[in-house]
C-alpha cells in the first residue's frame, strides 16, 4: 500500500516505491569536494542516499543524523552522497574548502561530499535530471535543502524523502534496510 501526500508530486516522508532500474546512475561522473573525480560507478552494488546539503540552513543539523546513519550502515553497504547546493536562499555560499571544513569541524562528516551543483532550473546537473526530471521515478523540482533520494544497488531510485524528513525517520531507516537486503 502506498502513502502519498500531494506536495511536489511525492510522498512527505513515506516510502513510495516502484524500483525502476536506472543504470544511468552509475554512468554519471561528479567531482568530490577538492576536485577529485567521483564516478558514481564507484557506488555500484551499494545503496546510496543522495542529499542536497547546505551549511546555513535551518535543516543543517541533519548532517549529524546523516553521519550517524552512515556510521551505522556503511559496513552493510550504505553510502551517503552529500551534494552542496546554493539555490535555496543562498544557504550554501562557501567555497568547497569552506564547506568541507564546516562539515568536518561541526559534524565530523566522513561520508562523501561532492561538488556544489544546481538541482533545479536550466543548469540542473545531470544527476538531478535523472533523479527528479521528466520521466524520473519521482519527478518534480527539489523543494529545499536536504531533500533525499534513495538509490538501490542496481541504480534504481526506490524512494524520495522531503527535506523535513530526518535521516533517522523510521520510513528512511525502513527503506534503507529494505534496499540493503535486496541482492
Amino acid at each position: 500500500m502506498r502513502s502519498r501526500c500531494l506536495f511536489s508530486g511525492y510522498s512527505l516522508g513515506r516510502l513510495v516505491s516502484k524500483g525502476v532500474l536506472m543504470s544511468a546512475f552509475h554512468d554519471i561522473k561528479l567531482k568530490a569536494l577538492g576536485g577529485q573525480e567521483l564516478p558514481l560507478a564507484n557506488f555500484r552494488n551499494k545503496v546510496v542516499l543522495v542529499v542536497n546539503v547546505a551549511s546555513k540552513c535551518g535543516l543543517t543539523p541533519q548532517y549529524a543524523a546523516l553521519e550517524n546513519l552512515y556510521q551505522q550502515y556503511k559496513d552493510k553497504g550504505l553510502e551517503i552522497l552529500g551534494l552542496p547546493c546554493n539555490q535555496f536562499a543562498g544557504q550554501e555560499p562557501g567555497t568547497e574548502q569552506e564547506i568541507a571544513e564546516f562539515c568536518q569541524l561541526n559534524y565530523g562528516v566522513t561520508f562523501t561530499l561532492g561538488e556544489k551543483l544546481d538541482v533545479n532550473g536550466p543548469n540542473r546537473h545531470s544527476l538531478y535530471r535523472l533523479l527528479a526530471g521528466e520521466g524520473a521515478e519521482f519527478p518534480g523540482d527539489i523543494t529545499w535543502n536536504f531533500e533525499k533520494f534513495l538509490v538501490g544497488k542496481n541504480g534504481g531510485v526506490s524512494a524520495r524523502f522531503s527535506p523535513r524528513t530526518t535521516p533517522d525517520d523510521p520510513a528512511v531507516i525502513q527503506a534503507i534496510e529494505k534496499a540493503l537486503a535486496q541482492s
